[in-house]
């Protein structure tokens, strides 16, 4: 496959909103069993998709509720050192002590750490790879919040950078890996949306205005997005932290159907 390097895409449209999908349920096993890493600082799990990562304002199970089965030993349970979507698998850093936490939100604030996900998108992008170089802005309508693509400088924008890359396509579905370079609500949901490629079962940004089916709708019943890995400059004298989790079972299938081998030497 031809790489081409394209211009930022600035589209100007949004998407709208749809109900929710009620949360996945956990044991205290099931998270220990989901540990990628974990030392004296961090503890790196794989999210399981389905579940948001804190309590909302209706409440209602979360994945902070089992913390307290990742002390290790500690006397107290590990915070969220940054955020997924609720229907996002994949990589989620932890720290475990409040000086754990500082040093790793400065990395994170300061766009230290490296992340990459995959998705599965309805359509294919315009190139094969290229930059995504859209602000955002939180829109609250009488239906519930969601992220909207904004001018650079408007009132509640925040600059949003995200790369992408397609790793393979196949029956209008494609395999695309994203790179974000700021860490946004929604940031590579929206992107994706914004590039003419929403990612499958995305029940918020899957569809443009109007529109009351979509192939992501017929293709996908749960979001098809994984943080599949992460990196931390961690510790100055040491190599960076890494992590990488395994795709969901939910996505197997269309990852298959893009050209993914499930045989890790093959793995991009």
């Amino acid at each position: 496959m031809q790489k081409r390097h394209s211009r930022p895409f600035r589209p100007d449209h949004a998407k709208q909103i749809v109900p929710a999908r009620p949360a996945t349920r956990l044991t205290p096993d099931d998270l220990l069993a989901r540990v990628l890493y974990r030392d004296s600082l961090i503890i790196i799990i794989d999210k399981p998709a389905g579940i948001p990562v804190h309590a909302g304002p209706k409440g209602g199970p979360n994945l902070e509720d089992y913390f307290d089965a990742l002390r290790f030993g500690l006397p107290r349970a590990p915070n969220l050192a940054h955020r997924l979507d609720r229907d996002t698998s994949g990589c989620l850093v932890l720290g475990r002590h409040p000086k754990a936490l500082k040093k790793v939100g400065a990395l994170f604030a300061a766009n230290r750490v490296e992340k990459k996900y995959w998705a599965v998108v309805t359509g294919s992008p315009p190139q094969t790879e290229g930059r995504i170089e859209l602000a955002l802005r939180k829109l609250t309508p009488k239906a519930g919040w969601k992220m909207v693509v904004a001018k650079s400088g408007e009132p509640g924008a925040q600059d949003a950078i995200t790369d992408y890359k397609l790793l393979g396509s196949s029956g209008g579905l494609s395999w695309l890996e994203l790179k974000p370079h700021t860490g946004r609500t929604h940031q590579i949901r929206v992107h994706c949306a914004a590039l003419g490629c929403p990612v499958a079962g995305d029940p918020v940004y899957g569809r443009a205005a109007g529109e009351t089916e979509n192939k992501s709708d017929t293709e996908a019943a749960q979001l098809m997005l994984h943080s599949r890995a992460i990196k931390l400059p961690l510790y100055p004298k040491r190599p960076p932290v890494e992590a990488e989790a395994p795709p969901p079972a939910h996505m197997i299938e269309l990852l298959k159907r893009c050209g993914w081998a499930s045989d890790p030497g093959v793995l991009p």
